[in-house]
């Protein structure tokens, strides 16, 4: 059985071995809330790696936004090397959501671009939990959106044992349906060939692939390869594929489902005539009997999400399934930041029910499309087992639930808050500049923030003229050039990032 091993040269110091014995005491205690009160800079993340450590329970910790996120992944890896540590957050590159605005009479359509890396990332956290127990997944607040039913998601994983045996007409019929694709050229993530005797898989999830001798009918060799060079990492006796999707719907349930949308349809179509709603009614039946139309055929449409509720063959108003379903029920939640966090976490549910209630009641969208929805914050709280919040600034909310308030101000390193110097805005980036040159003399770093991205970028362009090592960060770089170039900040490749 795998165990959190925690790696590190340091031993707690200052606060901090106090911090990790109340919080771990609690914790044993069965306190479902506590508040980690700690200043900036005074090692929180170390602390709860230790408490993680202690309890060896699965651990959710959930950050406000992606780059806080890849921060926390990287810092947990270094401190967790031999045990799953994993990463979900949003994997859309670009999102604009669906939407109507009626004052302008305007129809927004769904436009979204999926990062691939993440999509992987994302599917590698829910088969480290239906895998083993030493996992710790950072997530942002997309854990409480919808995914598959855990339930069926684990149903239809194919597991392959050597000796056992598979007919293999049955066996790539089985990975069709958990959506794998045939592709006997390129071997790509997501995907299988088939030459002679031998079967190849690369797991949506993975880097490597499986290789699958048979005799016959038989499994004669499991074997782990590099995809690229083919070379042979380990020989196995078993091999676990999981769905390379989250949304699985059998056959069945999507025949009862389509035959529900119908029901809902007609119903709505009456409603709406009543009310006069003539235009909303024929745009409601064309563009759902366009959907029902496209499911039938290729199993799929456009805003295919929307239907989620018949899909998954949930009752209406149900919540959603979402991440923190796939974790066992004695799980431990961390809330990095929450005076961010929680507040964010409430808003999400009102934020996207306004704009469907919109669609809704314009005829864009059945009624069921309320239900592909956020937890809203009764739910997220109901899927709470033991809850430790970190922050320097905890919020009103944690601090009426904590069961005790944990405090860690004193800094391993001793150093105090830095000196606040505020200076004339003439003059301004030659003073930068001359600071930037001292800085980089003695070996440091320099972050410098601006009010507006345009201004980060023309920041960052000037000092590349002037010689200096910079990058500028903002929202609009992918997710995990974010954490390269804080790494190479850390580096030395760059000496300033300026940021907003």
């Amino acid at each position: 059985m795998f165990r959190f091993e925690l790696v590190s040269d340091f031993q707690p110091t200052g606060d901090q071995p106090e911090a990790i014995a109340q919080l771990v005491e609690g914790l044993k205690e069965g306190y479902k809330h506590q508040t980690l009160l700690g200043a900036t800079g005074t090692g929180k993340t170390y602390v709860i790696s230790r408490v993680i450590e202690e309890v060896q329970k699965p651990t959710l910790v959930l950050a406000h936004n992606k780059t806080l996120a890849a921060q926390l992944y990287a810092e947990f890896r270094e401190f967790f090397p031999h045990n799953a540590v994993e990463y979900f957050v949003s994997y859309y590159d670009y999102y604009q959501p669906e939407a109507y605005i009626p004052r302008h009479d305007l129809y927004i359509e769904k436009d979204a671009d999926i990062n691939e890396e993440i999509d992987r990332l994302r599917l590698a956290a829910t088969t480290a939990l239906f895998s083993r127990r030493d996992v710790i997944i950072v997530a942002s607040v997309s854990c409480i959106y919808a995914i598959g039913d855990p339930e069926e998601w684990g149903r239809v994983m194919l597991e392959l044992k050597r000796g056992e045996q598979h007919r293999r007409q049955t066996l790539l019929r089985h990975l069709v349906s958990i959506y794998y694709e045939r592709n006997d050229l390129d071997l790509k993530r997501g995907a299988f060939r088939v030459r002679g005797d031998t079967l190849e898989i690369v797991p949506a999830y993975g880097e490597t692939a499986y290789r699958i001798g048979f005799w016959g009918d038989e499994i004669e060799r499991i074997t782990e390869v590099d995809p690229l060079t083919g070379e042979v990492l380990t020989e196995l006796d078993q091999v676990r594929i999981f769905p390379a999707k989250h949304f699985i719907t059998p056959e069945e349930k999507r025949d009862k489902a389509l035959v529900d949308i119908e029901a809902e349809l007609e119903e709505r179509l009456a409603e709406l005539k009543a009310q006069g709603k003539l235009l909303e009614a024929q745009r409601l039946e064309q563009r759902t009997r366009y959907d029902l139309e496209m499911i039938r055929e290729i199993n799929y449409c456009s805003g295919i999400e929307n239907y989620s509720r018949h899909l998954q063959q949930r009752p209406p108003g149900s919540p959603p399934w979402t991440l923190m379903d796939y974790f066992p029920a004695d799980y431990l939640l961390v809330v990095d930041e929450s005076h961010m966090t929680i507040p964010q976490v409430r808003g999400m549910y009102h934020g996207d029910r306004s704009r469907k209630q919109t669609l809704v009641e314009y005829g864009f969208r059945l009624p069921s499309a309320l239900d592909n929805r956020p937890l809203n914050f009764e739910e997220f709280e109901a899927r709470l087992n033991q809850v430790i919040y970190t922050s320097a600034t905890p919020g009103p909310y944690e601090l009426e639930k904590s069961h005790q308030v944990v405090e860690q101000i004193i800094r391993p390193t001793g150093i105090v808050d830095p000196q606040i110097i505020v200076k004339p805005v003439q003059g301004q980036v030659d003073d930068l500049i001359g600071q930037i040159n001292e800085r980089v003399e003695r070996g440091e770093r320099v972050l410098v923030t601006t009010l507006t991205k345009r201004m980060a970028e023309d920041l960052a362009d000037y000092l590349k003229e002037l010689g200096i090592k910079v990058h500028y960060l903002h929202s609009e770089i992918q997710t995990l050039e974010r954490v390269e170039i804080l790494r190479d900040l850390r580096l030395g490749a760059y000496d300033v990032v300026v940021g907003i």
